[in-house]
């Protein structure tokens, strides 16, 4: 069966995102990528959770990075007892879920997989390791074609020649919503990306994938988007989410609340895409991860500011539902205050697979 990957831009392979293999974890780091092509290899579960943290991989890349670290955990207990070794997998799954605060819920969807798989492998003699790896596969497969699918809904949002406006990286939705553009003979949609400080995860990695898909891209600094939307003509604005709560408030890289109301103002639809979270029934279950404040006052890696000055660093910030024209999921397009009916309807979400 063909990889839900295949033709996907190279930072979106899922050996260039992170991989177990010959008792390795080796993770692509987003941190110095495109200029410099390097992995960071992890020879324990806790250096993989710790790569997590220290933003070597982000967006969507901790949940493969936290699959792969589950595979090297039990490589690493592969000589214990089986009581030992559920016990230690049962400490990396805790370890790589929480690397990060804001994510730890959907983290968790993933790590519990990987548990089940290794628990079943278990019970069946299977090789543990080789069944977390093949489980890692299988749910970024089952993600990647829930993905193609938002991406349809959300390029039918997009008119013919249109521009579309991005925050921080979007992971698989940047690929496939390229793709799914050519497909519908959209190919000269343009694209700006807003540059996403202090990571410069807009300049780096989406523009990035939009230029390996072949897109028109071009990238804007952060203080430059209600400009751009008057000027540029901006059909839409779009982002991915950290968290989609329930009573629809969206998290997501801290920006993305500023320039959701200058889409307000100047009339243009934000779309979110994701599936909504159930574990966040509320946006008062989430945790806004503060980080070294440090970081704000140099851009990467040139200091910026005088000694003295102080820095601030949210990693996230909340969007309020008024300011939301959809949250397009991979069965449609929801209303931000309707989100309820997407797992009556029987869906399971974005993270989330049976065994």
């Amino acid at each position: 069966m063909e990889r839900a990957d295949k033709d996907l831009a190279f930072m979106l392979q899922y050996e260039n995102i992170a991989w177990f293999s010959d008792g390795k974890v080796k993770i692509l780091d987003r941190r110095v990528y495109p200029r410099k092509v390097e992995f960071v290899v992890c020879s324990s579960y806790h250096d993989v959770a710790r790569a997590i943290r220290d933003m070597v991989t982000q967006s969507a890349g901790p949940y493969t990075a936290a699959a792969a670290g589950m595979a090297l955990a039990a490589y690493e207990s592969r000589n214990e007892s089986e009581a030992k070794q559920r016990d230690i997998l049962c400490d990396a799954a805790l370890c790589l879920s929480t690397a990060r605060p804001t994510t730890s819920r959907r983290m968790s969807l993933i790590t519990r997989g990987c548990l089940d798989a290794a628990f079943k492998a278990m019970e069946a003699g299977e090789n543990v390791c080789d069944s977390i790896v093949r489980y890692t596969v299988q749910i970024n497969d089952m993600r990647y074609s829930k993905v193609y699918k938002m991406a349809q809904y959300l390029a039918d949002m997009v008119p013919t020649h249109g521009t579309v406006m991005t925050q921080c990286f979007g992971e698989t939705i940047v690929g496939q919503l390229c793709r799914v553009l050519k497909e519908q003979g959209k190919g000269d949609v343009k694209f700006f990306c807003p540059e996403t400080r202090p990571y410069f995860q807009g300049a780096r990695l989406t523009a990035t994938v939009c230029r390996d898909m072949g897109m028109d891209v071009t990238v804007i600094t952060d203080n430059m988007p209600a400009f751009v939307m008057q000027k540029e003509k901006v059909d839409i604005f779009t982002s991915a989410a950290d968290a989609i709560c329930m009573d629809g408030y969206v998290v997501n890289k801290v920006g993305t609340f500023q320039i959701a109301i200058a889409a307000k103002y100047n009339k243009i639809p934000y779309f979110v895409t994701g599936a909504p979270d159930k574990m966040h029934s509320k946006i008062d279950t989430v945790t806004i991860e503060m980080r070294d404040p440090s970081f704000t006052l140099q851009a990467m890696g040139v200091k910026t500011a005088a000694d003295g000055v102080k820095g601030y660093y949210p990693a996230f910030d909340i969007t309020p539902p008024e300011l939301v024209s959809g949250v397009v999921t991979d069965t449609g397009i929801y209303t931000p205050y309707d989100l309820d009916r997407y797992y009556k309807e029987g869906n399971m979400g974005e993270y989330e697979m049976v065994i």
